[in-house]
């Protein structure tokens, strides 16, 4: 029942930070600096995100075949590879990382 409620405290604070943004003045969306932070912002969730998905395992830190596919992936992006490819690279070195007899 907790997990539940952890939930739904998530749900209604996202509600409530977008709804937060529709009663802000436009003028204070108007300053070039707020679409910089925000911009900043996404990519800094999503890296923690992407991060968080490959190194923990509930509260452990786990070291496996998903870190090499996130490496590869991020190989393939400076080579600027399309993002499909991205993708298929970024499979291709958990499935070798599998094979290897990480976990």
């Amino acid at each position: 029942m907790r997990v539940w409620l952890w939930i739904l405290f998530a749900s209604v604070t996202a509600y409530a930070t977008k709804f937060a943004g529709y009663l802000l003045p436009r003028k204070w969306l108007a300053n070039p600096s707020v679409p910089a932070i925000t911009g900043a912002a996404t990519v800094g969730l999503l890296a923690a995100l992407t991060t968080t998905s490959a190194l923990a395992d509930g509260q452990s830190i786990l070291l496996d075949s998903r870190l090499l596919a996130l490496a590869a992936a991020l190989v393939a992006l400076r080579l600027k590879a399309p993002f499909i490819a991205v993708v298929a690279i970024g499979a291709l070195g958990a499935a070798l990382g599998r094979m290897a007899g990480l976990p």
